[in-house]
């Protein structure tokens, strides 16, 4: 098993002398900042004195978070929030743009999984609506509220997508496939349009990571994968390079 998963899973190295050069002392803004890839990429970021804006839902994780930033010698701030509650969303965009006249980096992490067969969905359309609006409509909302101080940061948009999105369907994931592959056709839109404001966009096409919400599922939770930390850094390393898009080795054929 150790040696498919290294196989499948190479190990992520970082630099935090490299992450440091980039990051310290910028604005990075990060959504599903209290658990998985956003708590871990969240903590490498405090180790190297970046100034942080959390959004998550949970209240209680995004004030330690903070505190254990701001006693690292950064400045933070946080929004507890549903990013699916649409007006809770609109007030957080409005904060936003008063709030933070420069943003270097929008890390778009949240998500929502959802595995259920359409005719398992037949009652249950908000499975679509939250779905949608989690992964899709709360990002492109972000981005546009920043889109003035990303502009004057000449910024990144980094989008955290699946590598399961870039496959043929699959029975049971019609929401979440249906919602990730309209974020990145439109942040395959935005990459062109944002060119002439110098405001980079990026997708991560992610595999398999072992986090709070991919474990719910029970046939995942002893399959290889990487680390929630290992996905933080893939997502830095992108954020860091020049490349358009991250996607597993083994997925470079689609």
């Amino acid at each position: 098993m150790n040696i498919l998963k290294h196989l499948i899973y190479p190990p992520i190295f970082m630099n935090d002398d490299k992450l440091r050069k980039h990051f310290a002392n910028k604005w990075i803004v990060i959504t599903g900042a209290s658990s998985g890839i956003g708590e871990a990429l969240t903590l490498r970021l405090i180790g190297v004195q970046a100034n942080l804006y959390l959004i998550a839902r949970n209240e209680e994780k995004l004030m330690a978070l903070c505190h254990k930033a701001k006693n690292n010698g950064c400045k933070a701030d946080y929004c507890a929030i549903d990013l699916r509650q649409r007006n809770q969303l609109a007030t957080l965009c409005s904060r936003l743009r008063e709030q933070l006249p420069s943003v270097s980096y929008l890390f778009c992490n949240a998500g929502k999984s959802i595995n259920r067969t359409i005719l398992d969905s037949i009652d249950r359309m908000h499975d679509f609506d939250r779905t949608m609006d989690l992964n899709y409509r709360s990002a492109v909302a972000l981005s546009l509220a920043l889109i003035p101080a990303l502009k004057r940061a000449k910024g990144k948009i980094v989008y955290t997508s699946s590598v399961s999105s870039l496959y043929p369907t699959f029975p049971g994931w019609s929401a979440y496939h249906s919602s990730k592959c309209a974020a990145n056709i439109w942040f395959k839109t935005a990459r062109k349009e944002f060119n002439k404001l110098l405001v980079k966009v990026q997708i991560a096409y992610m595999p398999l990571v072992h986090t709070p919400m991919s474990d719910k599922n029970k046939r995942y939770r002893n399959l290889p994968a990487y680390s929630a930390d290992e996905g933080a850094c893939i997502l830095l390393r992108l954020a860091m390079s020049n490349r358009f898009s991250y996607k597993p080795w083994w997925a470079f054929g689609v």
